[in-house]
């Protein structure tokens, strides 16, 4: 079920009632919804990506207009990871690969942190372990904690160009620490660029949430076939 357009009507509906839901900041409905969701026939692996996913960028959205607010975010990031729990449950576990391990945080002198919330948020629905150190976060706290929990990915977020150079000493104090291979790094933020992440040496670049969901796959892809 790749394409969204081969659902039929009624699970068009299911799928926007968990969306709603979770948008809504309902966990208990949010379940319900789930479970509304296997019901009806839809793959959970379909549902955990487009719904959850889909659901997180009108959570930011409402966030950067005013009318969300911290709690609300809090409490939509709990509805998805219910709804989550329910879906994940019932994919077969031969298609459930081993959880890889995210930490991630918005950089020293940048207390920003809708975008990478959201990213968090839409990384936990998707399966992976995250580890969000919150925001203002030095480059050795991301290198610690990801040595601490083993992590296969450091994420780093900035929203303001006087911040992004701090991406640029996580990875060179990696490189100090001889780390460097250990972890993948991928960088995102407002201001943030692909020119950037190259010049600076990052694994990978997420325009936004769900192409840092890409990325990230394909970074533990790439390790995992390395490691084969």
């Amino acid at each position: 079920m790749a394409d969204e357009t081969r659902l039929s009507t009624r699970q068009e509906s299911v799928l926007d009632g968990l969306r709603d839901a979770i948008v809504a900041c309902d966990a208990d409905a949010a379940r319900q919804a789930a479970e509304e969701v296997l019901a009806s026939g839809i793959d959970p692996a379909y549902a955990l990506e487009h719904a959850i996913a889909g659901s997180a960028e009108v959570v930011g959205a409402k966030f950067d207009s005013g009318e969300y607010f911290l709690p609300q975010l809090v409490m939509a990031g709990d509805a998805m990871t219910a709804a989550g729990a329910v879906l994940e449950a019932a994919i077969p576990k031969e298609q459930i690969q081993a959880k890889k391990v995210v930490v991630i945080g918005t950089v020293e002198g940048d207390i920003h942190c809708v975008g990478k919330n959201i990213v968090a948020m839409i990384l936990k629905s998707a399966g992976f372990v995250v580890h969000d150190l919150g925001v203002d976060v030095k480059s050795r706290s991301f290198i610690t904690k990801a040595k601490e929990v083993n992590a296969d990915i450091i994420a780093l977020s900035s929203l303001l160009t006087t911040t992004m150079p701090y991406m640029r000493e996580a990875i060179e104090d990696l490189k100090a620490a001889g780390q460097r291979d250990r972890f993948k790094v991928i960088v995102g933020g407002g201001p943030v660029t692909q020119e950037w992440a190259d010049k600076i040496g990052a694994d990978g670049y997420g325009r936004d949430a769900l192409e840092g969901l890409e990325v990230a796959r394909r970074l533990v892809a790439e390790r995992v076939e390395k490691h084969d």
